[in-house]
């Protein structure tokens, strides 16, 4: 089946299996690799991506086929060029990230999030990134890099405001 999908910003069309998950679409089609795979039954959020600018979605819950016509950005489509995204930014500021292997799915998962409530409460990244597992962290200094993002766009998180 042809599917026409825009990544990154960049326009794909590929002929796929219907039952190709979005997850191996993304890795072995266009070569996002940044997307990983972790526990191929959705609990882990480690292939999160963001559809259509601001939902986020486990690409391993999602056919490749059902991605057809929408706009997906993966992690490798939050820097600019060589400026890193402010969430990005803020891993990297507040160490929210150890072996980072769960990192992607955190960052993207935290975009939406920031899209959706910009002003977001301790509570509120908790509960948002609740979906997502990290293994080696205690998640608050990942909950301190999502308060740091919020305040670098301009929307001051509400547990620090």
């Amino acid at each position: 089946m042809k599917i026409h999908v825009t990544i990154n910003g960049a326009a794909y069309e590929r002929d796929v299996e219907p039952r190709t998950l979005l997850v191996h679409f993304l890795r072995d089609d266009c070569g996002q690799t940044g997307t990983h795979v972790g526990c191929d039954t959705s609990s882990c959020g480690c292939c999160v991506v963001v559809v259509d600018g601001d939902r986020a979605v486990k690409s391993c819950t999602m056919f490749a086929v059902q991605a057809d016509g929408r706009e997906i950005r993966t992690v490798e489509g939050l820097a600019d060029g060589g400026t890193l995204h402010p969430l990005q930014q803020a891993f990297w500021d507040q160490h929210g990230l150890q072996c980072g292997y769960c990192t992607p799915g955190m960052l993207l998962t935290a975009y939406a999030l920031l899209k959706h409530n910009p002003a977001p409460t301790d509570a509120d990244i908790r509960e948002g990134l609740a979906g997502n597992l990290c293994r080696c962290t205690g998640y608050q200094n990942i909950v301190k890099s999502v308060q740091q993002a919020a305040g670098t766009l301009g929307h001051p998180s509400a547990a620090t405001a």
